[in-house]
C-alpha cells in the first residue's frame, strides 16, 4: 500500500489524467475478497461521527451543509469510470477520497480520524491505476464543490444574522421565557440554496387569523396538552414529546442510514446520490423554513397563552413542557425536516422499511421501533404540540413545506450531479 506521502504525490500526478480523460492502458485489477466493507456505509458513519463530535456548536443547517457538500462531491466523482480499470476499485477510492477531502476541509479538528478512515478504505483496494485515478477524481470533485459553495451564507455568523424584533402586538413574535434570547436562524433565509431558485420559492401562505376557529382550537390544544404539569397529557405522549425534542439532524441520521443500507444492492453511485439528495434537500428546506418563519413572525404559543387572545384567556403562569426555541412559530422547523426527509426516502426507497430502532438523548432509556418513514413524521407533528412549543397548524405547514422542497429536489436531481 502506498504511504500517505506517496499517495499525495499520486493524486497530484494523476489529476491531469483525470481532467483530460487519458487513462493508462492496463488490465483491470482483480477484485479482492467479497468481505470488503461497504464503502458507502463506512463513509456515512465517518461523516456522522465527525459531525456529531464537532457540530454541537454550529447551527443545524451548517452541519447539513457539510453532509451535502461531502456527498455531492462523492456522487459526482462516481459519474464516470475510466476504461481499463476495475470499476469497484475506482469507485470505492473515489467516494472515500471525495468525502475525506470535504470533511478534512470542513471539520479540520477531525482530520486524524478521517485520515485513518481513508487509509482503511484504501487498504482494501489493490494498488494501481484504479485506486490512484479514483482518489484523484474524488479529490478533484470535493475541491470543486467546496469552491462552488464558498460564501453561500451557511456559516454560523450568517445563519444567525441579527433580527430586529418588531414592536409587541397580538400575534407578533417576541423573545420567549425564561431566557428571552434573541432570535436565531434569521439569516438562513438569505443563504444560497443547493437546488431551489430562491428561499422563497415555496413560501407558505400566511397563517390563519388569531381569532379564527383553527388558530383558537390549536392554541387550546397546546395549552391543555403542552403545559409543564398537564393533567391530560399521557405518559406515552410525554415520552414522545421528550424523544423528539432532540435535534432533527441527530434523529434523522439513522433513518437515512437505514435507507442507505436498503440500497446496498444498487450501484454505489445510487447510494451516494441518496445521501447527497437527502442532505441537499434538508439544507434547502431549512433555508425555506427561515424564509416563511421571518416573513410571518408569528408569536409562540407561550406568548399567546400568557398574553391571551380571542377565546383563550390570559394565563401569565403557563409554562410549556420544554423551553421554547428562539424563533417564530410558523412553520415548525422539526416538521419541515421530517416532511423533507420522508419525501426523499419514500421517493428513493419506498414508504416502508425493515424494522429499525431509534433512541434520543432527550429521552434517556426510551427505544422506539419504526417500519415506515411516515411514522416519524406523525410523531414529530404530535411532539411539538405536546412539548408546548408549536401549534399543530405550524407543524402541518412545516410538513407541507419540507415535502414541497424535497419533491422539487428529486425532480431536478440530475442538475445536482453535473460534474465540474
Amino acid at each position: 500500500m502506498n504511504s500517505p506521502k506517496t499517495r499525495a504525490a499520486l493524486v497530484a500526478s494523476t489529476a491531469l489524467l483525470v481532467a483530460s480523460g487519458a487513462v493508462p492502458n492496463v488490465a483491470a485489477a482483480p477484485l479482492p475478497g467479497h468481505d470488503r466493507t461497504s464503502v458507502a456505509l463506512a463513509w456515512y458513519d465517518t461523516t456522522a461521527d465527525a459531525i456529531a463530535t464537532t457540530g454541537s456548536s454550529l447551527p443545524q443547517i451548517s452541519n447539513s451543509r457539510t453532509w451535502a457538500i461531502s456527498w455531492i462531491a462523492a456522487a459526482r466523482a462516481l459519474q464516470h469510470v475510466p476504461s481499463e480499470v476495475d470499476r469497484r476499485d475506482y469507485q470505492d477510492a473515489a467516494l472515500a477520497a471525495a468525502v475525506h477531502r470535504a470533511l478534512v476541509e470542513l471539520v479540520p479538528t477531525r482530520a486524524p480520524e478521517v485520515d485513518a478512515a481513508l487509509q482503511r478504505t484504501l487498504d482494501q483496494i489493490p494498488d494501481g491505476p484504479a485506486e490512484s485515478l479514483g482518489v484523484a477524481a474524488g479529490e478533484h470533485q470535493a475541491l470543486e464543490v467546496l469552491h462552488d459553495r464558498e460564501g453561500d451564507g451557511l456559516d454560523a455568523a450568517s445563519v444567525n444574522a441579527p433580527f430586529t424584533v418588531p414592536p409587541a402586538a397580538p400575534g407578533v413574535w417576541q423573545p420567549t421565557p425564561p431566557a428571552f434570547a434573541p432570535a436565531i436562524q434569521n439569516g438562513s433565509r438569505f443563504a444560497r440554496p443547493f437546488m431551489l431558485k430562491s428561499g422563497s420559492q415555496f413560501r407558505l401562505p400566511a397563517p390563519p387569523a388569531l381569532t379564527s376557529k383553527r388558530y383558537q382550537a390549536d392554541l387550546k390544544e397546546v395549552r391543555d396538552f403542552g403545559e409543564l404539569n398537564s393533567t391530560v397529557r399521557t405518559a406515552q405522549q410525554t415520552d414522545t414529546a421528550n424523544f423528539w425534542f432532540d435535534s432533527s439532524l441527530a434523529l434523522w441520521t439513522k433513518p437515512i442510514r437505514v435507507a442507505l443500507a436498503a440500497t446496498s444492492h444498487q450501484p454505489l453511485l445510487k447510494q451516494a446520490e441518496l445521501v447527497a439528495l437527502a442532505n441537499a434537500a434538508l439544507v434547502d428546506t431549512q433555508i425555506a423554513t427561515s424564509d416563511s418563519k421571518y416573513t410571518y413572525p408569528l408569536w409562540r404559543p407561550v406568548t399567546a397563552i400568557q398574553t391571551g387572545i380571542g377565546e383563550t384567556p390570559a394565563d401569565p403562569s403557563w409554562t410549556p413542557l420544554h423551553t421554547t426555541p428562539a424563533h417564530p412559530d410558523y412553520p415548525s422547523g422539526h416538521n419541515t425536516y421530517a416532511g423533507a426527509t420522508e419525501a426523499v426516502l419514500t421517493g428513493l426507497v419506498g414508504p416502508r422499511t425493515a424494522p429499525f430502532t431509534l433512541t434520543s438523548v432527550t429521552a434517556p432509556g426510551v427505544v422506539r421501533t419504526y417500519t415506515a418513514w411516515h411514522q416519524l413524521t406523525l410523531e414529530n407533528t404530535d411532539a411539538r404540540v405536546w412539548l408546548g412549543i408549536h401549534t399543530r397548524l405550524a407543524d402541518e405547514a412545516g410538513v407541507k413545506l419540507g415535502t414541497d422542497v424535497a419533491r422539487y429536489v428529486l425532480n431536478h436531481a440530475q442538475s445536482l450531479f453535473q460534474e465540474h
